[in-house]
């Protein structure tokens, strides 16, 4: 009978999970989070804990067994957030300990294929959000941006940004995770915030009327630099995907 391990969907809960699927000599197994998990009759429940040291254990074994790069496929492959990525990560560290060694390179195996796929789409995501984000100076002298990417790639793009904007205060808030990155001249740190709805729009209530002057200059400048005759509709959108443009000024979708 399978054996359904359940868990609080954080990489910690998810570490903790794997770690007990040996703990347990667990053969046929299913891990699946809080949220998407139905009860069935033929299964067995196993609730998991989230415990850091278990997690710093199987993590260290990871890193011991294999390399830094397995360690980081496995990461960004979780921030992916797609339907059974815990059954391929599952697989992928299950080789790595049966192998004894890196398994990052090993496409023959459907599993390592699979992530190494992910793995590229959530790389193009990160590139495309450290490219696109646009800030909007608020009242209170913060850089705020509101994204909602495909993939959980905050964690990603923090280092870039606080490399980039060193000397500015900002935060990016991605609105379908209800979770931002929040910068104070010193260090970053996560945050969860109650925002109003005019915080996605062009509000004066919320930002510099000098920044929204801003953004209609450059949203001017922009049409008056485009060649209708020679737009080439495809070719852009290659560039800049349509489902980018609400993060674009010289767009004027900020309202989404």
């Amino acid at each position: 009978m399978q054996t359904v391990f359940i868990y609080d969907g954080s990489f910690e809960g998810l570490l903790t999970a794997i770690f007990e699927v040996y703990e347990l000599k667990s053969d046929t197994v299913h891990i699946v989070t809080n949220a998407h998990y139905t009860a069935s009759f033929f299964e067995e429940k196993h609730e998991v804990a989230t415990n850091t040291q278990k997690a710093k254990r199987l993590w260290k074994g990871i890193l011991k067994n294999a390399k830094p790069t397995d360690a980081n496929l496995i990461y960004r492959c979780f921030l992916s957030e797609l339907p059974d990525m815990e059954q391929s990560i599952l697989k992928y560290v299950q080789l790595i300990f049966l192998h004894k060694q890196s398994v990052a390179k090993d496409f023959g195996e459907a599993y390592v294929f699979r992530l190494a796929e992910i793995n590229k789409k959530i790389g193009r995501e990160k590139h495309r959000m450290e490219a696109f984000v646009r800030f909007r100076k608020t009242k209170d002298g913060i850089y705020f941006s509101s994204i909602a990417p495909d993939f959980n790639v905050l964690p990603l793009i923090e280092s870039h940004f606080k490399k980039r904007y060193a000397d500015q205060i900002w935060c990016i808030y991605d609105i379908s995770r209800n979770y931002g990155l929040y910068y104070d001249l010193k260090k970053v740190e996560m945050v969860h915030l109650e925002l109003p709805p005019s915080i996605l729009s062009s509000s004066t209530s919320i930002f510099e009327e000098e920044e929204l002057n801003y953004q209609k200059l450059w949203k001017n400048y922009f049409e008056s630099t485009n060649i209708t005759a020679r737009a080439n509709q495809k070719l852009h959108e290659q560039h800049v995907p349509r489902r980018y443009w609400k993060y674009l000024s010289e767009k004027n979708l900020l309202e989404w």
